[in-house]
């Protein structure tokens, strides 16, 4: 008896590479799997797309945070007070100006964005948990600061946003009792323009840079990156996306208190969705913002009263104790047993000897005030 023929049979894991077309296939087919449950969500009931919308929000949000700490290692522990602002400045020019809401987008990014190269301004002297107590005394100030501008804010009575500013445009063809539709569809589109975004950041030489930053600062400076630039410039980006997020929270709320709804716990459910999802990863946003959704929302259905963050605490231990990479690091680990992506070659110029000398020494002897060559920097 002769031995069955085995060749035929694909060996594990399959190697795809990079740029292939069996791989622009997963891509396209990841794609479609997405769109395909965004529309799936929106014909929920008006309780699960509030829910959904909800998720997406902090999943906008999270986006930001995972910019600054999972991409460059800055944990910040005051991204409330950006998500906070973006709130208060939608509602704020709604109200008063009666600005169209998507048009206070622009101005949220703006004006996050500026605060953000602001607030990361000491992660030029100060880093670890000595940063973290810096965005942590931001997260603190806010809702106080709020509260003492009553005029403009509504201070501790907080900023009710008419209905009838935040109702679709007629040419949407969605009504008043299917408004929440409307506001879905907003955090699907603006969550997919951060997820963009995100990407091709991180993917680049800023993203390179990036993590660089994060794992060995002194390297990073010994071969040329700008860590100045590269700290206030992701800080920056990352309040601008957490801002927008809370543009649009503002939007679908319509109430705004800051003593209940940007506080320090906001920054803590950011971070724990961050974790749960999995930092400096694209995807690992969404599942974070579903997970600070719903698992509150399944606990409170098991228990009724106190016990209700005991069990969230429990499932919480569980899942870190399961995948302390996140979902996404528990995913790529079991997919790498069957699929490989291969990186492509790259296609640029070869650094030359004395280059690759000069970047050796430095890294071997780094100039301790950071004084030295930049001549090959990322940024």
């Amino acid at each position: 008896m002769t031995a069955p023929d085995t060749r035929a049979l694909p060996t594990l894991p399959l190697q795809i590479n990079q740029g292939s077309p069996t791989h622009r296939f997963l891509q396209v087919f990841g794609l479609v799997l997405l769109v395909a449950l965004a529309f799936l969500g929106s014909r929920a009931n008006s309780f699960q797309v509030g829910l959904l919308t909800q998720a997406l929000i902090y999943a906008t949000a999270i986006a930001g945070l995972n910019l600054v700490t999972g991409y460059t290692g800055m944990l910040s522990i005051g991204h409330s007070a950006f998500f906070g602002i973006g709130a208060y400045t939608t509602g704020i020019l709604v109200t008063e100006r009666n600005w169209n809401p998507l048009t206070t987008f622009i101005v949220a990014f703006a004006l996050c964005f500026i605060v953000g190269l602001i607030v990361g301004l000491p992660a030029l002297r100060i880093r670890g948990i000595n940063l973290a107590l810096v965005t942590l005394a931001l997260a603190v100030a806010f809702p106080e600061l709020i509260d003492r501008f009553p005029g403009l804010t509504g201070g501790t009575l907080g900023l009710n946003v008419t209905l009838t500013s935040l109702l679709p445009p007629h040419w949407t063809g969605i009504g008043i009792q299917n408004r929440f539709e409307y506001y879905y569809w907003i955090s699907v589109v603006v969550l997919a323009l951060v997820l963009v975004l995100c990407a091709n950041l991180t993917r680049g030489r800023t993203g390179l840079a990036m993590r660089a930053t994060r794992d060995r600062e002194t390297a990073a400076t010994a071969v040329g990156i700008n860590l100045a630039w590269i700290k206030v410039f992701t800080f920056g980006v990352s309040a601008a996306v957490t801002g927008v997020a809370g543009s649009v929270f503002a939007m679908y709320l319509g109430s705004l208190s800051a003593d209940s709804s940007f506080t320090l716990t906001l920054s803590i459910t950011l971070i724990t969705g961050l974790v749960i999802g999995g930092v400096a990863t694209v995807i690992g946003p969404i599942i974070g913002g579903l997970a600070v959704i719903y698992i509150p929302h399944w606990t409170e259905g098991i228990h009724q009263g106190e016990t209700e963050g005991l069990f969230f605490g429990v499932i919480l231990i569980i899942l870190m104790f399961v995948m302390p990479d996140g979902l996404m690091g528990l995913t790529k680990r079991l997919t790498r047993h069957v699929v490989r992506i291969k990186p492509r070659a790259p296609t640029g110029p070869r650094p030359s000897d004395e280059e690759l000398l000069v970047a050796h020494d430095q890294i071997a002897h780094p100039d301790p005030e950071g004084k030295g060559d930049t001549t090959l920097a990322l940024s």
